[in-house]
């Protein structure tokens, strides 16, 4: 099978590059971060990629967001995801391209070579390797979508002009309603995103900022 590695821990790599070589892979390319792991992908197009999830340039989520960018170009090529940390936003992205030839595990839950290099090998043939941690992060940021995802169309729409600063008549007029409707759908808004009556809060305010921050 032929790979190529994306890790910035040298000696990690090194490691890496050692085991595949030994377990009779052949390592095409290993690099140290994630343009670098683009571009060997791009050059060698291997079976799979091996990639860690936070490399430079900023050391954030640049490798997740580099296989993504791996996925969607050349789709033939497997991804295996081997790194510290479980980045939920990326990682769901990731899988919803499909699960074939995808792989996401933890390293510090890896128990020896031996799982790995069958995690390797299942995943470039087109198989599934996900760690039950990673499954587990991925279904609870399922279960705690943000309030506003429970919106309607017609309600976020509403939301949108009241964060535009809106009166109800103005909304009104904008979606070419009734003042009526638009108060049901302000009350059904308030009521979806856990905004009940209170006198110390100003609940389109509240809503607002809801608004904002999804």
């Amino acid at each position: 099978m032929r790979i190529v590695i994306g890790e910035d821990a040298v000696l990690l790599r090194a490691g890496l590059v050692q085991v595949l070589d030994e377990a009779g892979e052949d390592v095409v390319a290993a690099v140290g971060d994630a343009p670098s792991l683009v571009e060997a992908v791009g050059t060698h197009r291997p079976d799979l990629a091996v990639v860690d999830v936070r490399m430079p340039p900023d050391l954030t989520d640049d490798g997740l967001r580099a296989a993504i960018e791996i996925r969607n170009r050349w789709p033939e090529t497997a991804i295996l995801v081997f790194s510290q940390y479980v980045e939920r936003a990326f990682a769901a992205e990731l899988m919803a391209t499909g699960t074939e030839g995808l792989g996401y595990l933890l390293k510090d839950r890896v128990a020896d070579v031996a799982q790995f290099l069958d995690a390797v090998r299942r995943v470039g043939t087109g198989g599934t390797a996900l760690d039950p941690e990673v499954v587990a992060q991925l279904l609870a940021r399922t279960r705690h979508r943000h309030p506003v995802e429970r919106l309607s169309p017609r309600e976020r729409e509403v939301l949108a002009l009241m964060a535009e600063g809106h009166s109800n008549q103005g909304i009104a007029r904008a979606l070419v309603i009734s003042d009526g409707a638009v108060e049901k759908h302000v009350s059904s808004v308030f009521a979806k995103l856990d905004l009940p009556p209170a006198e110390s809060t100003n609940r389109r305010v509240l809503a607002v900022l809801r608004w904002l921050e999804s």
